[in-house]
């Protein structure tokens, strides 16, 4: 297992999460708070708990994503939500199949750990694209923002979106480069209090990932 590893957390408006969240990392996960924009004073809040904040204005998540990878120096990179919904505990298991050569990717399949982790919207419309992604002969349940890869063979990839159709394109690429995906359940529990999502916080921002999601699907080629 390599000695340092870089955790790449896009990040907006992430003020209430961050400090829990990044004590929570385990010893030798450096984590890259990518800020997107935030009015909530997350850039401060992440260094001083000692995360190095990378700040990228084009708005987007992909684009957050994005510029981490790019900042980031660790052979092994971990992509986590900043919101406090994911176990960073969690990651050491989710980077061991890359660590081992076992997986080219290692993402996680969410499990909610109470009825509201997950609003219903948000589970339907995953399921929807994660059905379409299955039919394209990508075997996976869930489009989880919490993976693990390598940082050089992540950026060889060449993924364009630079929104929410980030993760989609990128398990569509990799299956279509013929990466071993691992799929590994992690729990999922509510976002920190004082946050809301830009995604399942609303019907309005689910639909508009699901649109992103589409857009990928028509446009990027089908796995071989």
């Amino acid at each position: 297992m390599p000695t340092q590893i870089d955790v790449v957390l896009p990040c907006l408006d992430e003020a209430a999460a961050l400090p829990g969240l990044l004590t929570a990392l385990p010893p030798g996960y450096r984590a890259i708070v990518v800020d997107n924009g935030s009015r909530d004073g997350s850039p401060q809040v992440a260094a001083r708990h000692g995360a190095r904040v990378v700040h990228e204005p084009r708005r987007g998540y992909g684009a957050a994503v994005h510029a981490g990878l790019e900042a980031a120096e660790a052979e092994l990179v971990c992509v986590l939500d900043a919101d406090g919904s994911f176990d960073p505990g969690e990651l050491p298991a989710l980077v061991a199949p890359v660590a081992d050569g076992a997986a080219d990717l290692s993402v996680g399949r969410r499990r909610p750990v109470s009825a509201g982790a997950w609003p219903w919207h948000a589970r339907a419309g995953t399921a929807l694209i994660a059905a379409l992604l299955r039919q394209r002969g990508v075997p996976l349940r869930d489009l989880s923002p919490i993976r693990a890869a390598r940082r050089d063979a992540l950026l060889a990839l060449g993924v364009t979106d630079r929104a929410f159709g980030y993760p989609l394109e990128l398990l569509i690429r990799a299956a279509a480069a013929g990466w071993r995906i691992h799929e590994l359940d992690v729990s999922y529990a509510p976002r920190a209090a004082g946050t809301r999502s830009k995604v399942s916080g609303s019907v309005r921002g689910t639909l508009r990932a699901t649109r992103d999601f589409a857009g990928v699907l028509r446009t990027v080629g089908r796995p071989r």
